[in-house]
């Protein structure tokens, strides 16, 4: 048995370690490709509990008819599942209630893409219960939280290298949407532009993987059918580009102000008990909701609708701004919930209404409402999420129209000039993050060093040895050729010898044959040593060397009994790197 667990002990080791390198992406895709059938089968789960519950309660058995619930039920309704997700996470969850996109995205930025399981399992129980009660959230925040932890922990489990692990989250990521709208694609650019933040040709390819897989699992449970019902309508004429423009203008506006408000209700909330803010957001969902019932839920068949011009344009109006409000509310007082799927309801009904009074200017020769319907909910979502090609390629990938590219496009980019730089919102995400009082930063140095594992940079020709050693012994490890030894004394210190000094040293000193070297006597290049674990990545060396003020550090592995040094690592070596 001994022999066996150490076998596989150093297989793993070299699979870690080979994942450290450039050549990792044939792992990085297995791996990829696994994390991406789990995340699949989570989101299959979450959808599950959430539609199945919806129907065992709502009239027709229709899993988003809260229309057809009376008008005080819906305010029960909607207020006893704030109470009871209130109290689960301030008095159940405590430490493991931070969840959604912004949790995965500060779990990046700080911790290296480690995703705890605890928080995982409160976002699958909390996030179901949100949206069960008819809350105006989306479900595709919890599921990029669910789809990222999936990742993550697979990369945890394996104590894969860090930067691997960021890799399993951004599959985990594109898995999630692609799994709730039936677009891969949109998926994997929404992995990468707006979680990751980063663009590269490695990442790319398991994250593709993982797309794929899980659109497969979700298409053997719920069908290959899309999330909307798309019609089949196109660009009329170049005519039109106006109203497309004015379209964009007003997506625009409507960002800003959902950003704004969102914000401000996150402030004024922040003092009171978690569980009576979760309350008081289902009440004023819930009063809400008695002349729009459209905005509890979900709300795809509002989308449905508007893209069918089955909803007139008053009540596409009412729609559009009372969802603003309560999705504003909901999530700013702390509801679980994602805030993409409602972003898509306000960009299509905002949308439905610019259709409409296109066609009443010129009537025959404008395209239909649905068309501004696909154009106001693509852009809507990239000027939100500060993801333009994420929203493009979702518009593509839904209507399976390219004439949507070039009115799509324009849309996209006039409202994320209003939104960004006419108001300077930055992305919703980044505002979340930084209300968290934290100082999200991204720069091409980070970005670069996160994704570089130590073990890919590490000297491995190291071996270690007291600081007291003979003659004899200081010949033997010579006779190894290492570049550096490890010396270690004292309570965990180390410190680093060139070889090259004691081989010098040794030649110079010859009436040292016969007696003792004290290797931190002798003359020699001597480097204080702090240690770091083989899964770390450049950026947290980088980080430690500067705060701890040290020169280098000891690359610790857990062995089959103790801790092992696998390696050194300099900030020479990380400068050399980088500029390499």
């Amino acid at each position: 048995m001994g022999t066996l667990k150490s076998h596989l002990n150093r297989r793993l080791t070299n699979l870690r370690l080979s994942m450290a390198t450039v050549e990792s992406v044939p792992q990085l895709v297995m791996l990829g490709a696994l994390s991406g059938i789990i995340a699949g089968l989570v989101i299959v789960a979450f959808r599950i509990l959430i539609e199945h519950t919806q129907m065992s309660f709502l009239p027709g058995a229709d899993a988003e008819n809260y229309e057809a619930l009376s008008p005080m039920m819906r305010i029960l309704l909607a207020t006893a599942g704030g109470l009871v997700v209130g109290l689960l996470f301030q008095y159940i969850a405590k430490s493991a209630g931070q969840v959604g996109v912004v949790h995965t995205m500060e779990r990046l930025a700080y911790h290296q893409g480690r995703l705890p399981l605890r928080n995982a399992i409160w976002q699958f129980i909390g996030g179901a219960t949100t949206i069960i009660s008819g809350h105006s959230v989306g479900r595709e925040g919890p599921s990029v939280h669910l789809g990222a932890a999936s990742g993550s922990l697979l990369g945890q489990w394996m104590q894969l290298p860090n930067s691997s692990t960021r890799t399993l989250v951004a599959c985990g990521v594109a898995a999630a949407i692609a799994a709730s709208f039936n677009t891969p694609l949109a998926g994997v650019i929404f992995a990468m532009e707006v979680v990751l933040m980063e663009y590269t040709i490695a990442g790319f390819i398991p994250v593709i993987m993982a797309a794929v897989l899980a659109t497969i699992v979700c298409h053997w449970f719920f069908g290959a059918e899309t999330a909307f019902i798309v019609p089949d309508t196109g660009f009329a004429t170049i005519a039109e580009l106006p109203f497309v423009l004015i379209l964009g203008l007003v997506i625009g506006v409507l960002a800003a102000v959902f950003i704004e408000l969102l914000q401000r209700f996150s402030r004024i909330s922040a003092p009171f008990p978690l569980w009576q803010r979760t309350t008081m957001a289902g009440f004023i969902i819930g009063i809400c909701a008695l002349a729009t019932p459209q905005i509890m839920g979900i709300g795809y068949d509002t989308v449905n609708a508007a893209m069918l011009g089955e909803i007139a344009i008053g009540m596409l109006i009412a729609i559009t701004l009372v969802k603003i409000v309560a999705t504003t509310v909901g999530l700013g007082l702390g509801l679980p919930g994602g805030l993409i799927g409602p972003t898509l309801v306000i960009g299509a009904t905002a949308g439905g209404v610019i259709g409409i009074i296109a066609d009443l200017l010129f009537p025959g020769s404008i395209s239909s409402p649905g068309f501004y319907a696909i154009i106001g909910m693509g852009a809507m979502m990239g000027a939100t999420l500060h993801a333009p090609l994420a929203a493009l390629i979702a518009m593509l990938e839904l209507t399976a129209n390219p004439s949507i590219i070039l009115p799509g496009m324009l849309a996209i980019v006039m409202a994320d000039l209003i939104n960004c730089h006419l108001f300077g919102k930055p992305s919703v995400f980044v505002m979340l993050i930084k209300e968290r009082g934290l100082d999200f930063h991204d720069s091409a140095l980070a970005q670069t060093l996160r994704r570089i594992a130590v073990a890919n940079v590490m000297e491995r020709a190291v071996v270690t040895a007291a600081q007291q050693i003979t003659a004899a012994e200081a010949n033997a490890i010579l006779k190894e050729s290492p570049s550096w030894i490890v010396i270690s004394y004292g309570n965990h210190q180390h410190s680093l010898l060139p070889a090259a000094d004691l081989a010098q040293y040794l030649l110079a000193e010859t009436e040292a044959v016969s007696g003792m070297v004290d290797l931190l006597d002798i003359p020699a290049t001597r480097l204080d040593a702090y240690t770091i674990h083989l899964q770390a990545s450049l950026q947290e060396a980088h980080e430690m060397i500067f705060a701890a003020g040290c020169e280098a550090l000891c690359v610790m592995h857990n062995g089959v009994d103790e801790e092992q040094i696998v390696g050194v690592i300099t900030q020479e070596m990380i400068e050399t790197h980088y500029q390499s």
